[in-house]
């Protein structure tokens, strides 16, 4: 019986590649090695996620090969060569599809914002309703950090091929760190750490979500925040975001607003447990609204391995929201699943 067995799996692997089906995930383990439905490594670094019909969509930095410290660094960018940015889908947001790269690296053309040897973070999608356009906003740049610019590419559908329309500095300014929101109403904004880093400017955009529509303010001056991540709890809107100590980790902060283009008002560290101090070694990237249930969010991080990007990891966490208070932590669980928030 066990020869036969052999046998056919022998036979099986001649026709062609197996698949085997990986386990299923059943709880969110920060820092461990978050595998998709075929066993494979999630691989979808300073992402973000977007939600349309049903489905969720992961997009991430596509991190392939040897990590890198050029010649000519004077600090340390390590890098590894521009891939592309990653798409994976899932209905539980435990269990992710690998859809393949929804934006390629362009390989012919060597001065293409994102050619391999150029810089390409922080991909975030949002979807247009009026156009019906998946739009991708992420920061592109030069090996040195010097062009500090955002891209722009497009789609029709959520999983690509997305093409990529043009790189430039929103409003003239630099532009790093970035995320993109989009609120009730249908504007959308882009908000991005600028002028080296010192800043956060936001950018209301145009109507098709593809660039800047000349109004921007101003906030967090000289207060050096990036990694930003933008959500809406109520009439109020706030902001997640890191300090800038390159690939150390430091203290995340929370703020507030009233309106996205008003006076944000910072209300602290919102972590809690061991090592909340350092946001448990991650950075913050994206918070995810949870459909079905009220209240409910995910504070996502990157746990980043200078030394070999591609094995960086993820830190996901409940948002806790207290009744009384609206007091917002995030406290940290070396496993978890959704029961953690009440259903509506």
């Amino acid at each position: 019986m066990l020869r036969r067995i052999v046998i056919a799996a022998v036979a099986v692997c001649a026709l062609g590649t197996v698949h085997i089906q990986a386990q299923k995930n059943e709880f969110f383990r920060p820092k461990e090695v978050w595998n998709d439905t075929e066993g494979n490594p999630i691989n979808a670094h300073g992402g973000g996620i977007l939600y349309h019909k049903g489905m969720y969509y992961w997009y991430g930095e596509y991190k392939v090969g040897k990590t890198v410290l050029p010649s000519d660094a004077t600090w340390e960018r390590y890098r590894t060569d521009v891939t592309g940015v990653s798409c994976y889908s899932s209905k539980d947001l435990l269990n992710w599809k690998f859809e393949g790269v929804a934006l390629k690296a362009i390989t012919d053309e060597p001065n293409s914002d994102i050619h391999p040897t150029q810089v390409l973070e922080r991909p975030k999608v949002v979807y247009n309703k009026k156009t019906k356009k998946f739009v991708m906003w992420m920061h592109i740049d030069s090996p040195d950090y010097s062009k500090a610019e955002a891209g722009v590419a497009i789609a029709d559908s959520p999983t690509g091929p997305f093409k990529y329309l043009d790189g430039f500095r929103p409003n003239g300014t630099m532009s790093r760190d970035q995320t993109v929101f989009v609120d009730d109403d249908g504007t959308a904004y882009q908000f991005s750490s600028s002028e080296e880093n010192q800043t956060m400017h936001i950018n209301r955009l145009t109507a098709d979500y593809t660039k800047p529509d000349g109004k921007y303010v101003r906030r967090f001056v000289g207060m050096a925040r990036e990694a930003p991540a933008v959500f809406k709890h109520g009439n109020k809107y706030y902001m997640l975001s890191s300090g800038c100590t390159g690939w150390d980790p430091n203290s995340a902060e929370l703020a507030v607003a009233d309106s996205i283009m008003g006076e944000w008002t910072v209300l602290g560290d919102p972590c809690t447990g061991p090592d909340a101090e350092k946001t448990f070694y991650g950075q913050s990237t994206f918070v995810i609204p949870v459909q079905g249930k009220k209240n409910a969010f995910i504070a996502c991080f990157d746990m980043w391995k200078k030394k070999d990007l591609q094995d960086s990891r993820y830190i996901w966490l409940p948002m806790m929201i207290d009744k009384q208070t609206h007091k917002i932590t995030i406290p940290w669980h070396a496993e978890w699943n959704l029961d953690v928030f009440k259903k509506k």
